[in-house]
């Protein structure tokens, strides 16, 4: 059971993955949490270095989907701006919105990468849909009210993870 919690790959940031990389390994999409994985939580727009991050991904014609708990407003007035689809209310762990983004992009799970920042949610729900996650670190040291009880427990499955030499990421 803890192991549907183990990312297939842990990175310290979304600009440590290298979409050429992504490519050559055949994917063509990604579907990716917003707050504190592309920005921190309370940060309402894209920085340019994403933005920048953003367009080398179009360069490689990946797709990109930014699905999210939160709500249509957060993620709209983010999203929109970029042009970047997005599912908001997501329910993950929930497998349903991981799968409606796979099919909108008109892709397979084979060729869709879930990046997150989160082992209960965005890990969890992409390891139990079939997909290859990818955790990041996440951007800002402060959480919104429900993550803080998350990271908690995170914390928790990775110290267990660590001990038994299964991750050698540091926080």
């Amino acid at each position: 059971m803890l192991k549907q919690f183990l990312p297939n790959e842990y990175v310290k940031s979304i600009f440590s993955i290298d979409p050429a990389v992504l490519k050559a390994k055949g994917v063509k999409g990604i579907i990716t949490d917003l707050d504190n994985t592309l920005v921190e939580w309370d940060r309402p727009y894209a920085t340019p270095q994403l933005i920048e991050w953003l367009e080398e991904l179009k360069s490689h014609d990946m797709k990109v989907t930014i699905v999210s708990n939160n709500n249509e407003k957060r993620v709209g007035d983010f999203s929109n701006p970029l042009n970047i689809p997005f599912i908001h209310r997501a329910k993950k762990p929930s497998r349903k919105a991981f799968k409606r983004a796979v099919r909108e992009m008109g892709l397979s799970r084979e060729e869709t990468v879930i990046i997150g920042d989160q082992l209960l949610t965005d890990v969890f729900g992409g390891n139990r849909a079939g997909f290859y996650t990818i955790l990041v670190v996440p951007v800002a040291q402060s959480d919104g009210f429900f993550t803080r009880f998350n990271r908690m427990v995170e914390r928790r499955i990775m110290s267990k993870f660590k001990r038994r030499g299964l991750v050698k990421w540091e926080e």
